[in-house]
């Protein structure tokens, strides 16, 4: 796993609406450091770092890099109905919303 990537996932999950503009600035910072695409490994463990909202849109540009992935993160499996959104939008963007 790239050290960029590392260093994104140590910091743990988004902060929330209530994180200070230094905070969520950081952040975007730290996304815009990874260069895409990024691998399944990578994925999987950026798909850990989504917080309680969206952080102003950083949570989308999570989604994004996500994507960029060879397919869907084997960790997320068919949510729980007590899943996160992010999660949910996750599993429902890789086309898995009418999956069994």
């Amino acid at each position: 796993m790239r050290p960029e990537v590392q260093a994104f996932v140590a910091d743990g999950p988004l902060p929330d609406w209530d994180g200070s503009e230094e905070e969520v600035d950081r952040r975007c910072e730290q996304l815009r450091a990874i260069s895409r695409p990024v691998t399944a490994e990578e994925a999987q463990a950026l798909a850990t770092c989504f917080g309680p909202d969206d952080c102003y849109g950083v949570a989308w540009t999570l989604v994004h890099l996500i994507e960029t992935g060879p397919g869907p993160v084997p960790s997320v499996a068919r949510p729980a109905s007590d899943t996160d959104h992010w999660h949910e939008t996750l599993w429902s963007r890789w086309g898995n919303e009418q999956s069994g």
